[in-house]
């Protein structure tokens, strides 16, 4: 179940799953819970789901196949293209993925907080 906490609901999805994948619950090669059975656990609409498994896809944390589903990706694919001499375009998208996990976070905390300030002020937004 999704939490109000102000953090966007996709991002909520994102962590659970990147978590289950990095504590070996969802293993590589694993295929991750279909579209549907996901919007039925989280209670959320397949937009939400979709722009969740789009994060873990953007990370290098899954793969889609067409017609199969959407896998945990094996360590040694992740890896393939450094092992090609691309390890320095690799290490900036993984640095690019970080700060725009960071900032994802930031700006969750931001609306959270002027999302409370409204409440305690009673003030509608402007």
């Amino acid at each position: 179940m999704i939490e109000k906490t102000g953090r966007p609901a996709y991002m909520q999805i994102a962590d659970e799953l990147r978590g289950q994948i990095r504590n070996g619950s969802l293993p590589p090669g694993t295929a991750l819970p279909s579209i549907n059975q996901l919007c039925e656990r989280y209670d959320v609409s397949t937009s939400v789901v979709k722009a969740a498994i789009s994060v873990l896809r953007t990370e290098g944390l899954i793969v889609g196949q067409q017609g199969k589903g959407v896998f945990v990706r094996e360590p040694e694919s992740a890896g393939l293209a450094e092992a090609s001499g691309d390890s320095a375009i690799m290490g900036q998208l993984a640095e690019m993925r970080a700060l725009m996990r960071d900032l994802g976070d930031r700006i969750a905390d931001l609306e959270s907080a002027v999302f409370q300030e409204q409440k305690r002020s009673g003030e509608p937004g402007k």
